[in-house]
């Protein structure tokens, strides 16, 4: 079964083919006009996909040498994300459904930063723990099987990867602040300053990174903007460092609990190599194995909802036509 994917969750317009067998295109379409504003503005997201969705998905099948007709399936992201953004790839996916007489199928774009390990490392069977870590999203999963999962816990405020994005934004390194912020902790000092670790109730499994972001804003406040400038390096490494301990510490224990090996990485912020450093150190500790997928399959992509798209459609599970947008959809 040949099955396009259609990513339009946030500011990535994006398309995919899978065959079942291997990912033979996934075209990504960044919206670079979010710079200038330090972050993603809903609006100007919705529309820039307008723009680009059509192009996406002929550049996709130009790559693979398919038609339109030679499609046996489409896979969409539904939800999470912005409405707007959502409306666009979710219209796009039952047009062509519907004049093209085949089946499609709406996907949870967090299954999907799921399967893209499944993309990657196809000897992968669960269960398995993994640690999503995305702009939008930080959460930790027991994955019992394919399509079964349970939600071990999640972030109570910001996502990590928007806790990345906004001191990114008052450090004034650009946007993403993931990228930037990595780049700019190589050259800091660990022993500038230590910030919290919001670990909160013994056991817990959720996250919490408002108070580490206030803990960065009141200690720039208080050297002024001379002495942040002087240590920005130090700054960006010791905020990167308190994140990534929050992460590691909870990933483990969430497999410690479910008596877990397996921990895989995913969305976003799994691409940052310290955080791959530590979680392979913590794990060789306990004798667990860490993986996760290419780094173009980390962010957002259509090739993962079009692997995870094909199991559901091979298994003659589809969407209705009246399926809406779900911003808030979880697992």
């Amino acid at each position: 079964m040949i099955v396009l994917g259609i990513e339009t969750s946030c500011d990535d317009t994006s398309a995919a083919i899978f065959d079942g067998q291997s990912l033979r295109s996934n075209i990504i379409s960044t919206q670079l006009i979010h710079q200038r504003f330090g972050g993603i503005v809903p609006e100007l997201a919705s529309r820039s996909h307008i723009q680009l969705i059509m192009s996406v998905i002929k550049e996709t099948l130009n790559q693979t040498d398919l038609q339109l007709q030679n499609l046996q399936g489409i896979a969409v992201t539904y939800g999470p994300g912005l409405a707007g953004s959502l409306l666009v790839g979710l219209s796009v996916a039952k047009g062509l459904a519907l004049s093209l007489r085949i089946p499609f199928i709406g996907i949870n774009h967090l299954e999907g930063h799921v399967w893209a390990n499944r993309l990657d490392h196809p000897e992968i069977d669960p269960p398995f723990i993994v640690l999503i870590a995305s702009g939008g999203h930080t959460q930790l999963v027991l994955v019992k099987d394919w399509r079964k999962y349970k939600v071990l816990g999640r972030t109570r405020d910001d996502a990590a990867g928007e806790a990345y994005d906004k001191i990114g934004k008052l450090l004034g390194i650009g946007f993403p602040g993931g990228p930037a912020i990595e780049k700019l902790a190589k050259k800091g000092n660990p022993n500038y300053v230590r910030f919290p670790r919001a670990f909160l109730e013994e056991g817990s499994l959720d996250f919490s990174f408002s108070g580490l972001k206030t803990a960065v804003l009141n200690h720039t406040i208080m050297i002024g903007p001379k002495k942040t400038k002087e240590h920005l390096s130090d700054i960006a490494l010791c905020f990167q460092d308190a994140v990534i301990d929050i992460l590691t510490q909870k990933s483990i224990l969430a497999a410690k609990k479910c008596g877990m090996q397996k921990i895989c990485l995913a969305g976003g912020v799994a691409v940052n190599k310290s955080l791959q450093k530590q979680l392979i150190l913590y794990a060789k500790e306990e004798n667990m194995t860490i993986a996760w997928p290419l780094p173009v399959h980390c962010t957002d992509n259509a090739g993962m909802i079009a692997c995870v798209g094909h199991d559901y459609l091979q298994r003659r599970i589809t969407s209705s036509l009246t399926l809406s947008p779900a911003p808030s959809l979880n697992l």
